[in-house]
C-alpha cells in the first residue's frame, strides 16, 4: 500500500513538472526573447525624420518614394505593406513594444487613428526627408519644419481632448526620436550639383548641424524633455552609395570610407553639440542623448556580434545594388530569408538589423525612459 501511494505521489510531480515545462518554460523563453522595460514613465512616442523612422506617412503624400506595396512588409504582421521601407518592423516600433505602450507607431497622416491611438504615439518622419530645405523638395516630401508644425497640430488635438495641463505633462513626458541627415548627404549633397557649388564638405556639415541643433531647440520650446537622436549611419557602406561611387560596382562591394568618414566627422560635431545642449538644458529636465547607430550598423556588416549576417553589401530585394521604392516592386525577385541581410533594399536595412540597433541602444532607452 505504502509503495502504491509513493508510485502516485512519485507521478503526480512528474505530471507537474510536464506541465511546468509545457505551459511555463514557453512563456518564460518568451519574455526573455520579448523583454519589456521594467522602469518606464514615457506614455509616448513620438518620430520625426526620414524613411527609416517612416511607417507610412508618404502614402498620404504626392511623391513616387513610397513603400505601400509588396514586397515591403513581407515579414510585418500579416505581410501587410505599411509603408515602411523594409521587410517588417523599425526601430522606433522595437521601442515601443520595449516600453509597453503598444507594438508598432503609426504615421500621423493616417486619418483613421483614434485619440487613443494618437496620444500613445505617432511619426511624423518622412522617407526622403532632411534637415536641409532643399533635400525634401528632390522627392516631394514631408520637410521637418513641416513635421513641427503636424507637431503643433497634435498638440492642439490633444488639448482638445485632455485639457491643455494634461497635454503638456504627456508632451513632458514622452520620448521623442529624431533619425534624419543621411538623405541630405547621400540623395542631396552627393549625388546633386547645387549644394557642392556652395559648400565644401565641412561647410555643408556645418549647415547641416545647425539645422538639427535648431530643430532640437525648437522641439524642447514645445514641450520635448526626453530626446533620442540618431547618428548617422556608414553611408559608405550602403548598396546604393557602393554602386554608384565605387569604381568597380559589381566586383568590388566593400565600404566606401570617404564616404562614412564624413558621417562620422559629423557625428563627433553633433555630439558636442549635443553635450552643450544638454548641460545647457539640464535644469529644465531634458534629457538628450546621441544613439551610436553608427557602429551598430558597422558591427553588423563586419560580422560582429550575436546576429552574424550573411550578406552585408547588396539588398534582399532584386539585385539589391539600387533597388528602392518604385525599383523594388511585386515583380521584384526576393532573396528566401531577409534576417540573413543586413539591408532590405539598396538603402534600408531589414527588421532584422533594426531589432539590432534597438538592443544596441537599449541601455540608454533604460536611462531616458526612467522616472
Amino acid at each position: 500500500m505504502e509503495k502504491g501511494c509513493s508510485k502516485q505521489y512519485l507521478l503526480q510531480h512528474l505530471l507537474r513538472l510536464l506541465f511546468y515545462l509545457l505551459i511555463f518554460i514557453p512563456n518564460t523563453s518568451k519574455a526573455l526573447a520579448n523583454p519589456r522595460a521594467s522602469n518606464n514613465s514615457a506614455p509616448a512616442v513620438i518620430v520625426f525624420g526620414d524613411s527609416t523612422v517612416d511607417p507610412g506617412n508618404n502614402n498620404y503624400v504626392k511623391t513616387v518614394f513610397k513603400a505601400n506595396f509588396a514586397p515591403y512588409g513581407k515579414d510585418f504582421a500579416n505581410h501587410v505593406p505599411t509603408g515602411r521601407f523594409s521587410n517588417g518592423r523599425l526601430t522606433p516600433d522595437f521601442i515601443a513594444s520595449y516600453i509597453g505602450i503598444k507594438q508598432s507607431i503609426p504615421p500621423y497622416l493616417d486619418p483613421t487613428l483614434s485619440i487613443e491611438e494618437l496620444m500613445t504615439g505617432v511619426s511624423f518622419a518622412s522617407a526622403g526627408s532632411g534637415f536641409d530645405p532643399l533635400t525634401p523638395k528632390v522627392t516631394n516630401v514631408i520637410g521637418i519644419p513641416k513635421q513641427l508644425e503636424y507637431f503643433k497640430e497634435y498638440k492642439r488635438r490633444l488639448e482638445s481632448a485632455i485639457g491643455t495641463k494634461r497635454t503638456e505633462n504627456h508632451i513632458n513626458k514622452a520620448l521623442f526620436i529624431v533619425s534624419a541627415g543621411t538623405n541630405d548627404f547621400v540623395i542631396n549633397y552627393f549625388t546633386l550639383p547645387i549644394r557642392r557649388k556652395t559648400y565644401s564638405v565641412s561647410g555643408y556639415q556645418q549647415f547641416i548641424l545647425q539645422k538639427a541643433t535648431q530643430f532640437l531647440q525648437d522641439l524642447f520650446e514645445q514641450g520635448a524633455r526626453r530626446i533620442l537622436f540618431s547618428s548617422l549611419t556608414p553611408m559608405g557602406c550602403l548598396p546604393v552609395v557602393i554602386t554608384l561611387f565605387s569604381n568597380h560596382a559589381i566586383s568590388e562591394r566593400g565600404c566606401l570610407d570617404y564616404f562614412s568618414s564624413v558621417g562620422r566627422q559629423f557625428n563627433q560635431l553633433l555630439h558636442n553639440e549635443l553635450n552643450l545642449l544638454q548641460i545647457r538644458l539640464a535644469n529644465h529636465g531634458a534629457r538628450i542623448y546621441l544613439t551610436d547607430t553608427y557602429s551598430a550598423v558597422t558591427d553588423m556588416i563586419q560580422g560582429q556580434g550575436r546576429s552574424a549576417f550573411d550578406e552585408a553589401s547588396r539588398g534582399c530585394c532584386g539585385t539589391g545594388y539600387l533597388e528602392a521604392s518604385l525599383l523594388c516592386n511585386p515583380k521584384s525577385f526576393v532573396c528566401p530569408d531577409a534576417s540573413k541581410y543586413v539591408f532590405w533594399d539598396s538603402i534600408h536595412p531589414t527588421e532584422q538589423a533594426y531589432d539590432n540597433v534597438f538592443k544596441s541602444i537599449r541601455p540608454i532607452i533604460d536611462a531616458i525612459i526612467r522616472d
